[in-house]
């Protein structure tokens, strides 16, 4: 059936479809699956939503301020409708999962919505395709509630990031009950994929010029245990170190409840992955962990890190904190300022709490005040940022390892890379400001400064 706008379309050759990818690296992969999907119908991309006849939306739905920007970029979209050739608007991923009924009923600009167990029928919502008895109707709207959807090697992909450097998504889903959280009541139960399923995308990624490989799951650690295998993440870790053409492979997300003796040895043995550890602790205070239904306390953590720090001495610790959570005390808070001051790590993100409905935590009564969290959250990142610097300081001198990425995005007269225990995005990087390289290529690098978060340096012939 012919729809409005078919002639023009003719006209003018190919669909062409913006997209637009909110959230963290796993929403990222979904993306890159729809893109794929896309591929496939032969549409044309386009960076600039004035030239599109189609925009997708790939929403969060992690915390009110994600919904926020959701909702925002989906106006925003919705305008070209007006004022650009779009005719066609389409919205996926959490925040459909997660709303879907009032996202119709708020969002009449938007034309389809497509949830997270139907990326394969982002074609058809965006009318590349016959739409088939799921997404017919004119305005689908799919079913929300919890995802059971599992990518695999075989899914359609069209990678987002630079040539050199993707992100593998071992697992789907979270089995945790985090008070805080309400991933897994759209995002659904923890499932692993296959073994070999990972391995053989992990080949194909490095046939293609991936060299920097980037593990994520909502909780990386439990990798395997729903299958049945013991030690899954290490055993994973021990295959993708034998992949051919792979220079780094880094661990994200993993749960403190999880680690085992034979994960922390893989990372120490193996050469091929990173000597980076990325696990959101989330607090430090035994009696706030507890409310956040994640048990433990600063005596714990500090117990799992020194096993990691005597196992990998170079070892880089990232984590994730909250602040502000239902009930904490300025003691509560004071214990975790004096847990990082004590632990220093190299990389630290800290997040005002924010209510969630839907979770545990939302039955509480929000009660520390909006300026006690940021500043509180100020205070934590004074600290790290004075962590940083002497961290930094300890640097200058030594010769690493550096994966340059271009010119920086603020100067053609420096190029920007990353050390191995650096994770782009997130953490800081390396400047260098002396030495030419060109992107993706493995460069030593004698470290010269500090830069704030970041280090300097110059290139070594």
């Amino acid at each position: 059936m012919k729809r409005p706008g078919d002639s023009r379309e003719e006209q003018r050759g190919p669909t062409r479809v913006g997209f637009v990818s909110l959230g963290c690296s796993k929403n990222l992969v979904d993306s890159e699956v729809m893109l794929g999907h896309l591929d496939r119908a032969g549409c044309t991309l386009v960076t600039d939503p004035a030239e599109a006849d189609v925009i997708v939306v790939n929403t969060c739905a992690f915390v009110e301020s994600a919904r926020e920007e959701s909702i925002q970029a989906i106006l925003e979209a919705a305008r070209f409708k007006e004022t650009g050739r779009l005719r066609r608007l389409v919205v996926a991923g959490c925040l459909v999962q997660r709303s879907a009924k009032d996202l119709a009923k708020s969002l009449p600009e938007v034309d389809a919505f497509v949830g997270l167990d139907d990326l394969h029928l982002v074609s058809a919502a965006a009318g590349l395709e016959e739409p088939d008895a799921a997404s017919s109707g004119g305005r689908p709207v799919l079913p929300a509630g919890r995802s059971t959807f599992l990518y695999d090697h075989q899914s359609p992909r069209r990678r987002a990031t630079a040539p050199w450097t993707a992100f593998l998504k071992i697992a789907e889903g979270c089995d945790h009950t985090c008070s805080f959280c309400a991933i897994p009541s759209f995002r659904g139960e923890f499932r692993s994929r296959r073994l070999g399923s990972i391995l053989r995308e992990a080949g194909d990624l490095a046939s293609s010029g991936v060299r920097e490989l980037n593990l994520i799951a909502q909780d990386s650690s439990h990798f395997g245990r729903d299958l049945g295998i013991e030690d899954g993440l290490a055993r994973l870790l021990h295959g993708l170190d034998e992949v051919e053409g792979l220079r780094w492979v880094r661990l994200h997300y993993l749960y403190p409840n999880t680690i085992t003796p034979s994960l922390i040895d893989a990372m120490a043995s193996l050469p091929r992955v990173a000597k980076y550890v990325d696990m959101p602790l989330q607090h430090a205070h035994p009696d706030t962990l507890r409310r956040m239904r994640r048990g433990g306390g600063a005596r714990s953590h500090h117990e799992l890190l020194d096993r990691f720090r005597s196992a990998i001495p170079d070892v880089a610790l990232r984590t994730t904190l909250i602040v502000g959570f239902p009930g904490e005390t300025d003691e509560e808070f004071d214990t975790l300022l004096r847990f990082v001051e004590e632990e220093r790590f190299q990389h630290l993100g800290v997040f005002p709490y924010s209510h969630e409905e839907g979770t545990s935590a939302g039955t509480l009564a929000d009660d520390v005040a909006p300026e006690v969290k940021e500043e509180r959250r100020s205070r934590l990142m004074e600290a790290q940022q004075r962590i940083a610097r002497e961290h930094g300081a300890g640097m200058i001198g030594r010769v690493v390892e550096v994966l340059v990425e271009g010119a920086h995005p603020e100067t053609e007269h420096l190029l920007a890379g990353r050390m191995s225990t650096q994770a782009r995005d997130v953490d800081g990087g390396i400047l260098i400001n002396e030495g030419t390289a060109a992107p993706g290529e493995f460069v030593r690098v004698e470290i010269t400064d500090v830069a704030g978060y970041d280090l300097v340096g110059r290139v070594l012939a």
